[in-house]
């Protein structure tokens, strides 16, 4: 008999430990799992900075904030992953609202068929802006600067800047009520992204907007409805606005002039935390409406340590600046990585 001479299988060898570069990469390459560790980080952090963070009465306050800002941040997610950009949404959403205030107040209209006409209204306004981009090749950011001064100049010429009240109490559940113990305007929003996320994950036309936002003239080439897949996005971004703006009018039950204003700069950064990039192609509703959870955190912590709201819009624009300036950076070391 022969001895047996086989040896034992060597140990492998320890696997290295991964670089902090290749783990900046892995970050930059999943935006999503990039936003859901922060905020769960920042969500963390509050629970440890302010024993009022984490109460029953707090969560509410912050999923019916998020609820309205969210809405007009899955339109503008939906647009920068196009490619666009539309800085009109609160001008269109505030326009909704004072029109649905007229025609349940001074004209007597069912407030449930106002509702719906202004956010016919906003949808309408929305194609619009996409059909003026198209029709006349105009860059998205200049022209939606000036519909929001259209939109906002037929706001104050309808209220003369003063708020409509007297809204009918039958669409007050819509703003303060709940239901399975949430605010309906979040849940109206959780079915807004879901229903964005089907759209751009599980249709054709989700793949075109990111075929479109990744090379318009390709897209072309390739036989995609350029032109009208744009001005439908735009049109579905201005029925999200005024949706949030005709909730808002039943939470406050007015219809304030000022409904939308706050709504501008904060989507197009909660857009950007959340891993859609200023350029297009790239970013998702879902990681939008994470990046709008973070400001809404943040901002929250900001009221619960009792400092000055008016500070609020110096965190909002400081988030904005760093959300496009990351964006710009991570863009820019992953082109140097992969060349």
């Amino acid at each position: 008999m022969q001895p047996d001479t086989a040896s034992a299988p060597e140990a492998l060898p320890p696997s290295p430990k991964r670089p902090v570069g290749s783990v900046a990469m892995s970050i930059l390459r999943a935006p999503m799992a990039g936003v859901t560790t922060a905020l769960v980080a920042i969500f963390v952090l509050s629970c440890i900075l302010s024993p009022h963070f984490l109460t029953p009465f707090n969560m509410i306050i912050i999923a019916r904030t998020l609820a309205f800002i969210g809405l007009v941040t899955i339109g503008q997610a939906m647009l920068l992953i196009l490619g666009e950009l539309d800085l009109s949404l609160g001008a269109i959403g505030g326009l909704s609202a004072v029109v649905g205030g007229i025609m349940m107040v001074q004209l007597g209209l069912n407030p449930f068929l106002s509702l719906l006409v202004c956010i016919v209204l906003g949808t309408l306004c929305g194609l619009l802006n996409g059909f003026l981009v198209t029709a006349l090749r105009l860059h998205s950011l200049v022209l939606t600067i000036g519909m929001a001064g259209v939109y906002a100049g037929l706001n104050l010429v309808l209220t003369k800047g003063v708020a409509i009240t007297g809204i009918p109490y039958q669409i007050g559940f819509l703003g303060r009520g709940y239901w399975l113990g949430l605010p309906v305007p979040f849940i109206v929003m959780l079915i807004a992204v879901a229903v964005a996320a089907f759209l751009m994950f599980r249709t054709s036309f989700g793949r075109y907007i990111y075929a479109i936002g990744n090379n318009g003239a390709a897209a072309r080439m390739l036989g995609i409805p350029v032109d009208p897949i744009r001005t439908i996005v735009f049109g579905i971004a201005g029925f999200l606005a005024s949706v949030a703006g005709m909730l808002m009018v039943a939470r406050l039950g007015t219809a304030q002039p000022s409904i939308g204003e706050d709504w501008v700069l904060p989507p197009i950064a909660a857009a950007v935390i959340g891993g859609v990039t200023t350029t297009g192609g790239i970013g998702s509703p879902v990681g939008a409406i994470l990046g709008a959870a973070i400001i809404g955190i943040i901002e929250n912590i900001i009221v619960l340590f009792g400092v000055s709201p008016y500070w609020q819009s110096v965190v909002s624009g400081g988030i904005v600046v760093l959300a496009i300036s990351f964006d710009a950076l991570s863009r820019r070391y992953l082109r140097k990585e992969e060349g």
